[in-house]
């Protein structure tokens, strides 16, 4: 049953198979409405039709979750015979039709835990001057059992600001990262802004399948190449192809923001029931996408050579190694014939 706070759920999606459907039916029962902006940036062009949409039947499967799945009549679906110009544009255009008391911001490969979404409610519920919200995410790899972790994520990218107070003359006002203002212009998280660290001391955590699918992933990284994001940008497709579409070639480079360390970790935790269904699916065959074989990712783990720097660099993350450790670190490569770990 809908909550009894009016909250509205807003996405912007390309090529967001197979997510889109597990995605809307995890937000489904907690929705006042859900608001699908569909279709590319000038800058993701090169993984979209000539038009701007999806190529992979995203757009399709959202009309059919709407016509079959949608009973209360609350999806709304927005999109353009155009590229949009720019991630904060699309945005703007879920949050301009919002008539929700909060404004909920969710990426097709997000998902929470249904209680921990009843538990922020509550939260709300019990604070009605609570302004924004932030969760730390956990950003899972390849599947259900590892996650990534590392420099990046630990020096605060693994918090993502997700849900504000909206109401009449709230405006969005950025995408990167997601900023809103109420009606004197205040940033929502100069207010009553409960931060990703409070809520995780409550249990409260965003699941982050970011890295799960080689289409997922081939697709994602060919529209970070044409970012203006430096030496990321310029490297990004060949961390793709070496560290995901091929077994792992830079161990300590798991994540995809490769310019950092990071490390493959392994999860025995508990996964919200819509991801751990689409992964079923997928794993079954219902779904027309491939899995990534992971037996290079097991054997990694196994060694204690693996385990003893990962350690390391857990350690030294509030740190700074020395520029000839940290080349050595970022240049090690992992045999897969030997299993083991070698420099250069």
């Amino acid at each position: 049953m809908p909550t009894d706070l009016k909250i509205t759920f807003g996405l912007i999606v390309l090529n967001g198979l197979p997510f889109v459907r597990y995605c809307l039916r995890s937000l489904y029962p907690f929705a006042h409405e859900i608001i699908v902006v569909e279709g590319a940036t000038t800058s993701a062009m090169s993984v979209a039709s000539d038009d701007g949409h999806s190529t992979d039947g995203t757009l399709a499967e959202l009309e059919r979750f709407k016509a079959e799945e949608d009973p209360r009549g609350i999806v709304q679906i927005v999109t353009s015979d155009r590229p949009w110009e720019t991630l904060t544009q699309q945005s703007q255009a879920y949050a301009e039709r919002a008539t929700g008391e909060y404004l909920w911001q969710v990426d097709v490969d997000e998902f929470y835990r249904p209680d921990d979404m009843q538990r922020v409610i509550a939260i709300l519920r019990d604070d009605p001057t609570i302004t924004a919200m932030s969760f730390e995410q956990m950003t899972f790899w390849a599947g259900l059992d590892y996650v990534v972790d590392g420099w990046y994520l630990r020096r605060g990218a693994n918090v993502y600001h997700r849900l504000f107070k909206w109401g009449p003359g709230a405006r969005y006002i950025e995408h990167e990262p997601p900023t809103v203002v109420d009606a004197a212009g205040v940033d929502c998280r100069a207010g009553n802004w409960i931060g990703g660290r409070a809520l995780a001391r409550r249990g409260v955590r965003l699941y982050h399948y970011s890295l799960m699918f080689p289409r997922q992933v081939r697709n994602k990284c060919a529209h970070y190449a044409n970012r203006d994001w430096g030496d990321y940008a310029a490297g990004v497709m060949a961390w793709a192809e070496r560290n995901f579409l091929s077994p792992v070639t830079w161990p300590f480079r798991a994540h995809n923001v490769h310019v950092h360390p990071s490390w493959f970790e392994r999860f025995d935790g508990q996964h919200p029931p819509a991801a751990k269904q689409m992964m079923d699916d997928a794993h079954a065959g219902v779904l027309d996408v491939d899995c990534r074989d992971n037996s290079d990712v097991e054997a990694l783990l196994s060694l204690k050579s693996y385990r003893r720097l990962r350690w390391l660099l857990k350690a030294m993350s509030e740190c700074h190694l020395p520029g000839r450790l940290y080349r050595w670190m970022m240049h090690l490569r992992y045999d897969r014939s030997a299993n083991r770990l070698r420099w250069r």
